[in-house]
């Protein structure tokens, strides 16, 4: 079957950051191969959120047009600890963690990709083969100025903040696994833009046609403000039950409602702008624009039916306020009374971690029978029909 380029290319561009160089992917695209598209990530937190859908969806692109996907994880380099937008040396993480972290990964990719179309690949194939005079060589393919040139090192450099010699190699061995695989086009945030395009220089010295890097944006969090992140508190996972993640899209701004509608929807410019002027004129409340974005975000990456029900739940909440209408939770038998606010919110699922219920707790966002709880080192004694509620959109009734 032939296919339209132009209309293939719209749709690869739709949402994008930036593509580089501009007129490389039509170039690529006119050939008529399929591509070799890779989307590498780190297995540094076990969770992946809608902020990694933004980037999954553009991968999704590509192998609906019948190119070769390639999901990389970064088994090896996650051991180094990618440097982008720290101030400080990340610490490296244990062969135990990542292993624990990539069991994960395939069952939430799989809500947005179609595993049976997937090239699941590995950095440590070759990046744990390297011997040290493959290493040498590699290294002498790229120069000191140039690695300092990026944001991160430049700006830690200036502060006079350390930066650790292993730090320096990340940028290359990212930009080897371009080389390794023969990727055609590389796709990563705007923060990865760096890393990409030093997979485009050693593909050069390689004699390889360099890829295309592709950049897309960030995906701002639910404070608005900075990016999505689990280790911020700020993130919507996959591993979110429906009616949490449908509560937590309510609470966004309504200004934020629109980077939603456009990079995890993927609404036109023209659509949000018709949708902004129904808003101005008083014919569309911002309210029901809200519900729609949410209902349309559960419906695509969880299911119709969660996306109904958690719909339904939350405008029993919150606008009927029958809180009997609370995600329902029965506590494993032989749970501790009294019990740790913490280790409630857990069982509740409400939180990943304990400096997540301490964030949410001295902001006064948990609220047990009516009754604010600020006290980190809290002791509750939980009943049957007990009403926790946690932020501003997520209530939990025990049974």
């Amino acid at each position: 079957m032939v296919r339209d380029i132009k209309k293939d290319l719209s749709q690869l561009l739709h949402g994008t950051a930036q593509v580089l160089p501009a007129d490389a992917l039509e170039k690529k695209l006119a050939t008529g191969k399929p591509l070799k598209v890779k989307l590498g990530m780190d297995p540094t937190a076990p969770d992946l959120h809608l902020g990694h859908a933004v980037v999954l969806q553009k991968l999704k692109n590509f192998q609906d047009q019948g190119h070769e996907v390639i999901f990389l994880i970064g088994d090896f380099t996650a051991s180094i600890g990618d440097p982008t937008g720290r101030s400080k040396t990340r610490p490296p993480l244990t062969s135990e963690q990542i292993a624990e972290n990539i069991t994960t990964y395939f069952e939430q990719v799989g809500h947005i990709l179609d595993p049976e179309k997937v090239s699941v690949r590995y950095n440590s194939e070759w990046l744990a083969k390297l011997s040290m005079s493959d290493l040498v060589a590699l290294a002498s393919k790229i120069t000191v100025a140039q690695l300092i040139e990026r944001d991160d090192f430049s700006k830690r450099l200036a502060e006079k903040l350390p930066i650790s010699f292993h730090e320096l190699l990340y940028p290359i061995f990212q930009g080897y696994d371009s080389v390794a695989l023969q990727a055609d086009v590389e796709l990563g945030g705007t923060d990865q833009t760096f890393n990409m395009l030093v997979g485009r220089h050693l593909q050069e010295h390689y004699g390889q046609n360099p890829q295309v890097v592709i950049s897309m944006p960030l995906l701002e969090g639910l404070d608005g403000v900075q990016k999505m992140s689990k280790s911020l508190g700020n993130a919507i996972g996959f591993t979110d039950t429906p009616e949490d993640a449908y509560g937590k899209l309510m609470s966004v701004s309504d200004i934020l409602m629109w980077r939603y509608y456009l990079l995890l929807l993927g609404y036109s410019q023209t659509d949000i702008d018709k949708l902004k002027v129904g808003i101005e004129k008083g014919t569309i409340h911002p309210m029901d624009l809200k519900k729609r974005m949410a209902h349309e975000i559960v419906a695509k990456f969880w299911s119709d039916v969660a996306a109904k029900r958690a719909q339904e739940t939350f405008e029993a909440l919150f606008q009927k306020k029958d809180l009997s209408a609370g995600q329902e939770i029965e506590l494993p038998s032989g749970t501790e009374n009294p019990l740790w606010i913490v280790e409630l919110l857990k069982l509740l699922g409400a939180i990943k971690s304990s400096s997540e219920a301490r964030r949410l707790i001295e902001s006064g966002a948990v609220q047990i029978d009516d009754t604010v709880i600020q006290d980190f080192k809290a002791e509750i004694n939980w009943k049957p029909d007990m009403c926790i509620k946690v932020g501003k959109h997520r209530i939990y009734r025990l049974v």
